[in-house]
């Protein structure tokens, strides 16, 4: 598996299909299907062209911001937000972190989060962390953010609009 940032030219299909599977993903393993529903309706061909120009604003910034694992087809991706966003947190932020069912439990997302590591310590940061929000009911992500060394460090809560 090689490791490598994220090429608009060549990877923006395959990172979008990653990203369906991640967005549709939630909520499905913790049997909230109201959560599933919501997260399912809003990918939209409007949706996917604003996240695929978002992402290639924070690539220009530093186009080590997402970086994919590939071994002829995209595995899985971590999107680190540039060093510019770090006061969102005070701290360096996995924006995502997704590796696709036929690559988990093979090493992929210990990759992907020794590259997240390696980028968020060149960081000029207010605080030397790297956050991320996941969902309690993912027990899988949950214990491997666990064996990875993140511990908890507040609650996200939320407001509908």
């Amino acid at each position: 598996m090689e490791y490598r940032s994220y090429d608009p030219d060549t990877d923006r299909d395959g990172l979008w299909e990653l990203k369906r599977a991640f967005e549709t993903g939630l909520g499905t393993g913790t049997g909230d299907e109201e959560k599933r529903a919501a997260y399912e309706a809003k990918l939209t061909d409007e949706y996917r062209e604003r996240y695929l120009d978002w992402v290639d604003r924070c690539v220009a910034d530093d186009p080590r911001c997402l970086t994919v694992a590939d071994d002829g087809d995209l595995g899985g991706y971590v999107f680190v937000l540039p060093e510019r966003m770090a006061m969102i947190w005070d701290a360096a932020v996995v924006n995502e972190l997704y590796v696709s069912p036929a690559h988990r439990g093979s090493g992929v997302a210990d990759g992907l989060m020794e590259s997240a590591c390696t980028l968020a310590r060149e960081q000029d940061l207010p605080l030397d962390r790297l956050v991320l929000d996941v969902d309690p009911e993912n027990e899988r992500a949950c214990a491997f953010y666990d064996r990875c060394g993140f511990d908890p460090w507040g609650e996200m809560i939320a407001h509908e609009l």
